[in-house]
């Protein structure tokens, strides 16, 4: 059965547009205009995720998600919002958000931050110690090995942790201070270099000449790995 997907946005030009896309991609859309009819149509629709736009009428989206909450409604919810800072993102991961993509954004990666949230409820999430693939490139978890096609590429403990992160969320942009608290569990600040020198690292052990580009750097963001 394809996914129910719950979207709320005030604005009807992006709603529209996104109600297209999803259905094409094979998922049921209910829309909603504010977050009053947000609440309405989750307890009626019973939706398998909601993506909730923060700036609302009546009630915005951090107002929907926390009544959500308290009512122990488990819905994987994900927030969309035009505000970047930091204290608007934790704002609506403590309201009670299981993720957060900031606009304008690219359709690919909403589609993979919904799969995301359904294998995730679903409870189909790969096993860790599953291999995992992109493309050409193979890295076995349990062994800690990593292939390049035929080839063999040996990494360091971060290297090769680094690497594991970003295939686990292929499709996904991961943001530097995501990526430093979860390899090094510590955000190093915004002048830090250590990451992009290990993303130098394993861009030059992984793309060599003829091999396809895997890690793309989104200035200002962060980093994600998808073919092409």
């Amino acid at each position: 059965m394809n996914a129910r997907i719950l979207l709320a946005d005030d604005d009807r030009a992006i709603r529209e547009a996104l109600t297209r896309a999803l259905t094409l991609e094979g998922y049921e859309v209910v829309q909603a205009s504010d977050g009053a009819q947000a609440l309405a149509a989750i307890e009626s629709h019973k939706p398998d995720v909601a993506v909730l736009d923060v700036m609302m009428p009546n009630v915005d989206g951090l107002t929907v998600c926390r009544v959500l909450r308290a009512e122990r409604n488990r819905v994987p919810i994900l927030m969309l919002t035009a505000r970047t800072e930091t204290s608007d993102r934790v704002a609506g991961l403590d309201a009670g958000a299981d993720d957060y993509l900031a606009k304008p954004f690219e359709l690919d990666e909403l589609l993979a931050r919904l799969r995301a949230l359904l294998r995730r409820m679903r409870g189909d999430e790969p096993d860790a110690n599953e291999p995992l693939q992109l493309s050409d490139l193979r890295l076995d978890p349990t062994a800690r090995r990593v292939w390049r096609g035929t080839r063999e590429v040996e990494l360091s403990k971060t290297e090769f942790d680094l690497l594991e992160l970003l295939v686990r969320n292929q499709g996904i942009v991961l943001e530097h201070s995501t990526i430093y608290d979860r390899i090094w569990g510590y955000d190093f600040g915004p002048d830090s270099k250590n990451l992009a020198v290990y993303i130098s690292y394993l861009r030059r052990k992984l793309e060599g000449a003829g091999d396809s580009k895997l890690i793309h750097t989104i200035r200002g963001v962060g980093y994600t790995v998808r073919v092409g």
